[in-house]
């Protein structure tokens, strides 16, 4: 293997699309991380801003993740934390999506991303009315606006990624940059 290729894996995204009928906001990532691909689910690193985001901008609740305690004070199981973030963005109208179905990726790194399948968005665009498309982060942009937006017709409006790699960005500030940039109350 030459060594440019050293460290790269080919990886298919591996799990569905979160939406149902009445999404009306499409969030977009990039490719999911080593831990969301372990997990089969979006944002599963616990350090990953994304789901306070979510809720303090759904003013909801904040789901657990795996090992959180409940309400009893038993330990969350990934199924229960799953369906907990599953619930919250369907009850907010919100549908979670990666914008890249499969890829090449060194670990986690989006600056390492090269020979990108892009995901078939038609499967939630198609289905539903959607409104509004966020891009979580400027890689998921620039693959959304590159291989994406001309065939859903739909602009994006990109966010600064809520990854803890963005540690210039404080959750305070995510928060206020992602609720004045979306429409989230007009369910």
């Amino acid at each position: 293997m030459p060594a440019s290729d050293e460290g790269y894996q080919h990886i298919e995204h591996g799990f569905e699309p979160v939406f149902d009928r009445h999404s009306r906001v499409l969030v977009l990532g990039s490719f999911p991380s080593v831990l969301s691909r372990a997990n089969a689910f979006y944002y599963g690193n616990p350090q990953n801003r994304f789901w306070r985001v979510i809720a303090a901008c759904l003013g909801a609740p904040v789901p657990p993740n795996e090992g959180d305690p409940l309400a009893d004070g038993t330990p969350a199981t990934l199924d229960a934390s799953i369906a907990a973030k599953r619930f919250m963005l369907l009850d907010g109208g919100v549908a979670l999506w990666d914008v890249i179905e499969s890829c090449d990726i060194k670990g986690s790194s989006d600056a390492s991303i090269r020979n990108v399948v892009p995901a078939h968005i038609e499967l939630i665009t198609s289905s539903v009315s959607i409104e509004q498309v966020i891009c979580n982060g400027g890689t998921a942009g620039r693959l959304y606006k590159r291989y994406l937006q001309e065939r859903t017709g739909l602009p994006a409006v990109i966010l600064p990624s809520t990854s803890p790699a963005n540690a210039a960005w404080r959750l305070e500030r995510l928060v206020e940059c992602w609720r004045e940039a979306v429409d989230w109350g007009a369910r």
